[in-house]
């Protein structure tokens, strides 16, 4: 089993349900030395999935102050697959520790 962290349209359940055809379980938890910005997406198969063409993307600052609020999901290895082809190519998927102290997959900017 493998963790994926989300801090936007992955939380939707209906991106869930396009994305990895059933409802993911997770849980709260924090990633500390990053921070939230917007992204215009322009993909229509995402768009039409989400709802909307604003998503948020985040960044490294190295700063323990930042921090983003998400909720870690337990996903298959073929579920981050699946992830992978939903993100569009302004995002990469890096390996990183929460604040809860599991590792796990989250999508920053490129």
């Amino acid at each position: 089993m493998e963790k994926l962290f989300s801090y936007g349209t992955l939380q939707f359940k209906k991106v869930q349900q396009d994305t990895f055809g059933r409802i993911l379980n997770g849980k709260k938890d924090i990633l500390r030395a990053y921070k939230l910005k917007d992204l215009i997406i322009r993909d229509e198969n995402v768009i039409n999935s989400s709802g909307i063409n604003t998503h948020p993307i985040i960044y490294y600052t190295g700063e323990k102050k930042d921090f983003v609020n998400g909720i870690l999901f337990n996903v298959t290895e073929l579920e981050i697959i699946k992830a992978d082809s939903y993100e569009v190519s302004e995002y990469k998927r890096v390996k990183v520790k929460f604040e809860s102290g599991d590792s796990g997959w989250v999508y920053i900017e490129k």
